[in-house]
């Protein structure tokens, strides 16, 4: 027989809680609550990322295991390969060739394109305030200027017989420039491919940057001023501190984006003269939608993927690691 005390409470007394339901626990619920509730927000965005990237890249995966040309497609038939477009693509020496040309012209063009665009951020912080918003105007017009649009007007630019640029090189005293063919070659045509890319991919890194510069308060350059420090030594100790975790950024998207570029390189001379100007992008397009050789433009487009992978990783690896990583 179990025996019960009665405990007697004073008046107006607050009764103890009950030990199922704790402020602790209480505590903990909440916790959880809010641990859990932002993977709950985020829920929709990964179930658009899965459906519209991981689905279509699961599925250059299977067709890259398979022969899949105009006449599978037609018929509906599917044949597993296994590696074989794999082992006749890297057997290919023209394919090594490509993408050798493919890093050295991405890396080139996006060098170009982080110069450029820094000395221009550095440059509009110490123009006069109605020249910096003409400098800007033309950037965002650059920027804005459809793909083909600028393509056509570059392809004028380098005319060989009536190209402005001939005729102004002409009138300067170089007069071995009339008739000259600035595609006759595959590095000259990747030279103007390049340019046209770096003129259109300057005013992102340019506000980029600049947006990082005007963040560090003008009291720094003053102190660096009152230290005696020379315009470099204030650049390195004040102005790039601050816009490193940008430049990382802006670097990393320009490598994706330069080394997929294929609209330019296509519009100038389709990958001529002589195939002397195909990137791997172009190689994709040749093999796949030109030449109905779905299965092997599979392969390549997952070879592209690993190389970006590989890049994507590096790159995170340095947000990891430095403490300007998370880019504050």
């Amino acid at each position: 027989m179990t025996a019960t005390a009665n405990v007697t409470m004073p008046a107006g007394a607050t009764p103890p809680a009950s030990p199922r339901d704790t402020p602790v626990k209480r505590r903990r619920r909440g916790r959880f609550g809010d641990r859990v509730l932002p993977y709950l927000l985020l829920l929709p965005a990964l179930a658009a990322i899965l459906v519209l990237l991981a689905w279509p890249l699961v599925q250059v995966l299977a067709i890259s295991f398979r022969k899949l040309d105009i006449g599978q497609l037609v018929s509906g038939k599917t044949i597993w390969i296994g590696f074989d477009n794999y082992t006749n693509t890297l057997a290919d020496p023209e394919f090594w060739t490509i993408t050798v040309r493919t890093l050295v012209f991405t890396a080139a063009i996006v060098a170009a394109t982080i110069l450029g665009g820094l000395l221009l951020a550095v440059l509009m912080r110490h123009l006069d305030p109605v020249v910096r918003i003409m400098v800007q105007v033309t950037l965002v017009l650059a920027w804005a200027t459809p793909v083909i649009a600028t393509t056509t007007v570059f392809q004028w630019i380098f005319d060989e017989q009536y190209g402005i640029l001939n005729k102004t090189l002409d009138r300067l005293g170089f007069h071995g420039f009339i008739g000259f063919s600035w595609f006759s070659s595959g590095a000259s045509t990747l030279t103007v491919i390049g340019l046209l890319i770096v003129w259109q991919a300057v005013p992102f890194v340019t506000f980029s940057l600049y947006a990082g510069i005007i963040g560090v308060p003008r009291e720094q350059y003053e102190a660096a001023g009152i230290d005696g420090a020379s315009a470099w030594q204030t650049f390195r100790a004040v102005t790039w501190p601050a816009i490193r975790p940008i430049t990382t950024m802006v670097t990393f998207l320009s490598v994706l984006w330069d080394f997929n570029a294929f609209a330019q390189i296509w519009a100038i001379r389709e990958g001529g003269p002589d195939g002397g100007s195909t990137t791997l992008a172009v190689v994709l397009y040749l093999k796949g939608i030109a030449g109905n050789h779905f299965g092997a433009a599979g392969a390549i487009a997952t070879l592209m993927l690993i190389v970006l992978a590989l890049i994507t990783g590096r790159y995170i690896q340095l947000l990891v690691r430095t403490p300007e990583g998370d880019l504050k």
